[in-house]
């Protein structure tokens, strides 16, 4: 039996995850697909956001600013990359001071600091690339950017070392409560735990609402998105938002921490909660709101398109905490933006919760920080040679665009949750984020994945069991 089994294996489950191991409790992650961060906070924007227009006294505004004010100190420990590069939210006309002044004193009273409210010229001094469309803006220093995936996995290896344990395959199909404890049923068997955190993203009301008489509603939100060059990547400096609406933040224009130019998301319901294609009109309306933001949106430097889902709960703030009626089963919960943001302080109150429930105790010693594989592409000269003397498979340059190196790769492969997947390769060192997406190294790819899971090369899938790239050998099917 486990003490706890978290169901999901994303952002919010990471960082419970991670605060969970370090409590003398067996843990268990139950995560559907093949690897971490596979589904809503993959497809995420990597905004840090201030916190100005959470609605005060919310869950929302309360976890977003200690998110903020905890990401920089949580990066440093996981070896993630994060800038505070601040954010800025534009008005268009005289119409629309009243509703940037609201937003402001909306981000006073949640505490936010460091606000502004500049003219559209004080804006583009800071930003020369605005339009003169820009009107006015909220200049907000405390906003950042950092790596979603990164953010996710370092914290999960965390986890995994003190002694979690990550199911990856088993996907929750129901969960039956007991008198003292839950049965977890899944495809691969049925597992028995006393406390349950429900961090299942746009399944979260499916499992919440199988032990509860209460239910939950969340409905997935569509967001698409264009991912541009980094040629590009200096187009703005800091994150540029336009007035929300009440689909969300609007359409973002934002540099990534990994130095490309992001531009979205779309906003809108759907009902399935595996729908993330893209649409030529989605992308269309992306590009023509930005176009609104900055001068010239250099389509000619795209270079992939995406889409994620927002799990989006009806009262439209965080539920989180342990369900009244149904004790040991804690909910995190319509987790949309900011969640990537708040995620280290849920992580922190939900371990917490969950362990004073238990009656845990905290190990005499844990791991609690993780260092990254090291980044080739941005070393010095003198630190790449040094590299190459100690280990020749840095001398190998799998990813012509990114400059990712064989060792990097067998690393990815070989660390606590290592990559099976070309994506998984792919997010752990940026083998096949470049130019060309992966049109050059992802056969090396397969063929180094092959040769260090000994798998057979058609087992070896891009993201899930049914991706994989090869039907047979040319011998085989020639014969």
């Amino acid at each position: 039996m486990f003490d706890v089994i978290i169901i999901g294996g994303g952002v919010i489950g990471a960082h419970v995850a991670r605060n969970l191991s370090r409590y003398d409790l067996k843990v268990g992650v139950l995560e559907r697909a093949t690897d971490v961060c596979e589904f809503t906070s993959k497809a995420n924007s990597g905004i840090v956001h201030s916190g100005l227009d959470a609605v005060p006294g919310s869950l929302k505004a309360k976890y977003n600013l200690r998110g903020n004010a905890m990401m920089a100190s949580t990066c440093e420990q996981l070896d993630v990359p994060f800038r505070r590069n601040g954010s800025m939210i534009l008005c268009f006309g005289p119409e629309e001071e009243a509703g940037l002044k609201e937003l402001y004193d909306q981000g006073l009273a949640n505490g936010v600091e460091g606000l502004r409210i500049l003219s559209g010229d004080e804006a583009r001094a800071l930003e020369p690339n605005l339009t003169n469309q820009v009107h006015k803006a909220i200049l907000a220093p405390t906003g950042g950017i950092v790596d979603p995936f990164k953010l996710t996995l370092m914290a999960a290896e965390v986890a995994a070392k003190n002694g979690v344990r990550f199911l990856f395959r088993t996907e929750v199909q129901r969960v039956v409560r007991k008198e003292d404890h839950y049965l977890l049923e899944t495809r691969g068997g049925t597992f028995q735990t006393k406390t349950v955190v429900n961090a299942a993203g746009v399944y979260a009301d499916v499992f919440h609402n199988q032990v509860s008489a209460t239910p939950l509603s969340i409905t997935p939100r569509k967001g698409e998105y264009c991912l541009f060059d980094k040629e590009v990547g200096d187009l703005v400096d800091r994150t540029l938002f336009q007035l929300p609406t009440a689909f969300g933040k609007g359409v973002v224009v934002t540099p990534t921490v990994e130095g490309n130019l992001l531009i979205g998301p779309t906003a809108y319901d759907i009902e399935n909660k595996e729908d993330t294609s893209t649409t030529v009109e989605g992308l269309k309306y992306v590009v023509e709101k930005a176009k609104k933001s900055v001068q010239k949106v250099p389509m000619h430097a795209v270079i992939t398109a995406f889409a994620g889902l927002r799990a989006t709960e009806k009262h439209k703030d965080f539920v989180l905490g342990e369900v009244a009626d149904a004790p040991g089963f804690f909910d995190a919960a319509g987790i949309e933006s900011p969640g990537l943001t708040a995620a280290p302080a849920i992580g922190e109150d939900l371990a917490k919760w969950v362990a004073a429930k238990l009656n845990a105790k905290v190990k005499a010693t844990y791991a609690w920080t993780n260092k990254a594989i090291p980044d080739f592409e941005k070393a010095p000269v003198d630190q790449k040679a040094k590299w190459i003397d100690a280990d020749k498979d840095y001398g190998q340059i799998v990813c012509r665009c990114e400059l990712v190196t064989l060792a990097q790769i067998k690393e990815a492969i070989r660390r606590p949750l290592g990559a099976t997947t070309i994506d998984g390769v792919k997010r752990r060192t940026r083998a096949g984020s470049g130019r060309c997406q992966g049109g050059f190294c992802s056969p090396r790819i397969l063929e180094i994945l092959s040769k260090e899971l000994h798998k057979d090369p058609r087992e070896i899938a891009k993201f899930g069991e049914q991706s994989t790239y090869l039907v047979g050998l040319d011998k085989e099917l020639l014969g």
